[in-house]
């Protein structure tokens, strides 16, 4: 998956693109952690609890230039990318997307592109 100016994660309507304003501690101070590349990465559970195993995670990357990004949703594992918004057996799962999404435009991370 390339890196790009806006994304957005299967099945979702709404695209997000990293703030202008953002910064690498902006990034840091918001749970990202820098890889080995320079690139910045935040992988979160999308659980209904926070001590299970077995839901989705959401992971986004944002590139080294903080200008683009690519994002999905996984699985536990992190090895297939899924579809939550495919049926409304994932509400919850969709649900605590929006919520985190939300927190970081919040915090400056993103805005809806």
């Amino acid at each position: 998956m390339a890196f790009k100016e806006k994304a957005t994660v299967e099945g979702c309507t709404v695209f997000y693109k990293v703030n202008e304003q953002a910064k690498k501690y902006t990034l840091k101070d918001n749970g990202f952690t820098e890889t080995n590349s320079g690139n910045f990465q935040l992988i979160r559970p999308l659980d209904g609890t926070p001590q299970s195993k077995e839901g989705f995670k959401l992971k986004i990357t944002i590139a080294e230039d903080l200008k683009t990004l690519k994002m999905s949703v996984t699985t536990a594992n992190g090895l297939k990318s899924m579809n939550i918004f495919k049926s409304d057996s994932h509400a919850m799962s969709q649900e605590k997307f929006y919520f985190l999404m939300d927190g970081m435009i919040s915090r400056g991370v993103f805005e809806k592109a």
